[in-house]
């Protein structure tokens, strides 16, 4: 009973401040924290239910790029763990009780797929759907069969694949992927206002793309030569690209794939060479490649620096990873898993400036859990 006054009395205390000093600390908190906030009494929900201050709350979360990580234990429950590069702990959100809303098997099996904004994507395998949620409202529907028909969670590839979510308030959005139609890439994109599929066929030949305002999405990797579909304007079709490295030197190098791995995103390539170590491997470095503009093969932008590879060249039994290149920055995460512990690495290229920054991330306490999808993200708003 103490325990309960005293946070009664903490809140009442908080309440009491001026108004200015409130949305200031509001504002250095994380958005799920200022959510919890709206629920602790009537006076900080009318607050921060405020149209001024969610426009401004909107405004700043704009430049924060967050990570998630979704994580399931079996029969137990659905956790989405989300830590963004402006905090310093993780936070768990618990999706189950959406999940359950279109998803009626105990047992199911759901994978994150990808997010953007408040929108997050996920799989479920033996439904063979694609169910959306918009954490914010709370919304959750299915998606209906792209023209391909049901699609298992093998079938997705996360280069290629792309969530665009509309005006912060309207909650709606588009997604699109490509795929190999009888060897021709197709662009297949559902809009969720229209709730309508509609597909277009890529086309070889130049363009003239600008990076900013394109999107790539990748039909097939594979060392020696990548098959990539440009997407610029709605009115221009896709165009298609084979990116290739440069000589033959370096075509060769890449194709001894024992000792690299690679992971594929936004028009970049991310090469982790390893070496062997007793019975796991050790990460030696990492080279981020991007597709230039001119001549559309793959062009060198930077690699990793050997001061940060000496602090993240951990033994690992398995890899993933994730890429993303936004803003003039190119993002990559690693996760790898020794003898059943899971690590995670953050990295971010400042383009610009050309330097490499490593972004710390605490335990996230995934040991005795599934990884069932990792995602980066930016744009989460209160509407």
């Amino acid at each position: 009973m103490d325990e309960y006054h005293s946070s009664d009395t903490n809140a009442l205390g908080f309440c009491l401040l001026p108004s200015e000093l409130i949305q200031s600390i509001l504002f250095s908190l994380a958005l799920p924290e200022i959510l919890c906030m709206k629920l602790v009494n009537k006076f900080l929900s009318y607050l921060i239910s405020d149209q001024d201050f969610i426009r401004q709350c909107n405004l700043r979360s704009r430049s924060v790029t967050w990570l998630f990580v979704y994580k399931k234990r079996w029969r137990r429950d659905a956790i989405l763990h989300g830590f963004s590069d402006q905090s310093n702990r993780w936070f768990k959100i618990c999706i189950e009780d959406l999940i359950k809303q279109v998803v009626f098997y105990p047992d199911e099996d759901i994978y994150l797929l990808t997010a953007s904004g408040n929108i997050f994507l996920f799989a479920s395998n033996s439904q063979k759907a694609v169910i959306a949620v918009n954490l914010v409202s709370k919304a959750v529907k299915k998606i209906p069969p792209c023209p391909l028909g049901p699609r298992g969670t093998s079938s997705w590839r996360r280069s290629g694949m792309k969530l665009v979510p509309e005006s912060s308030d309207s909650g709606h959005f588009r997604f699109s992927f490509v795929e190999l139609v009888g060897n021709s890439p197709v662009v297949f994109e559902y809009n969720s206002e229209t709730q309508k599929w509609q597909c277009r066929e890529a086309r070889e030949g130049k363009g003239n793309f600008a990076g900013n305002d394109c999107m790539f999405l990748n039909a097939h990797n594979a060392p020696r030569e990548s098959l990539v579909v440009a997407i610029g304007s709605e009115y221009i079709p896709p165009l298609i690209l084979r990116p290739r490295f440069g000589n033959r030197e370096q075509q060769a190098s890449w194709v001894n794939v024992n000792d690299r791995r690679h992971v594929y995103g936004d028009g970049h390539v991310m090469i982790m060479r390893s070496r062997d170590q007793r019975r796991a491997k050790v990460l030696c470095s990492i080279e981020v490649w991007g597709i230039s503009l001119r001549s559309g093969n793959w062009e060198y932008v930077s690699n990793v620096p050997s001061e940060i590879m000496e602090q993240i060249g951990k033994p690992y039994g398995v890899m993933i990873g994730c890429l993303e290149a936004r803003n003039g920055r190119i993002r990559v995460v690693l996760m790898s898993n020794y003898e059943g512990s899971w690590d995670i690495i953050w990295l971010t290229y400042h383009q610009q400036s050309g330097v490499w920054n490593w972004v710390s991330l605490p335990d996230c306490k995934m040991k005795g859990s599934n990884l069932a999808g990792i995602t980066f993200s930016s744009g989460l708003s209160l509407t």
